[in-house]
C-alpha cells in the first residue's frame, strides 16, 4: 500500500478507536440487567455488565510523625566557663 492509503487507514482506525472508548467509558447507569431483557447474546447466553474500574476505597492519612521535643537545659559550669540555660 502506498503511505497516503496506509496514513487514511490508521487515522480512521483511530477516529474509530477513539470513539468506542469513548462510548464505553461513558457515565451511565449501573443496574444488573444481564437477563431477559439485558445484555444478550443469541438464544439463552447471557453476559453481565463489564467493571472498567476498581471499587473506591477509604485510604487512611498517613502517620503524623512530631519533631522530637526539646528539652531545657539549665544553666551549668563546663570546662570553668559558666553556660546559661538553653534549649537542647
Amino acid at each position: 500500500m502506498t503511505s497516503s492509503v496506509t496514513r487514511t487507514l490508521t487515522a480512521a482506525c483511530a477516529v474509530l478507536g477513539l470513539a468506542a472508548i469513548g462510548v464505553a467509558a461513558a457515565p451511565g447507569q449501573a443496574n444488573a440487567q444481564w437477563y431477559r431483557y439485558g445484555y444478550g447474546y443469541g438464544p439463552g447466553y447471557y453476559a453481565p455488565p463489564v467493571v472498567v474500574a476498581p471499587p473506591a476505597a477509604y485510604y487512611p492519612p498517613p502517620a503524623y510523625y512530631a519533631p522530637p521535643a526539646r528539652v531545657w537545659v539549665p544553666a551549668h559550669w563546663r570546662n570553668g566557663a559558666w553556660i546559661p540555660g538553653h534549649w537542647s
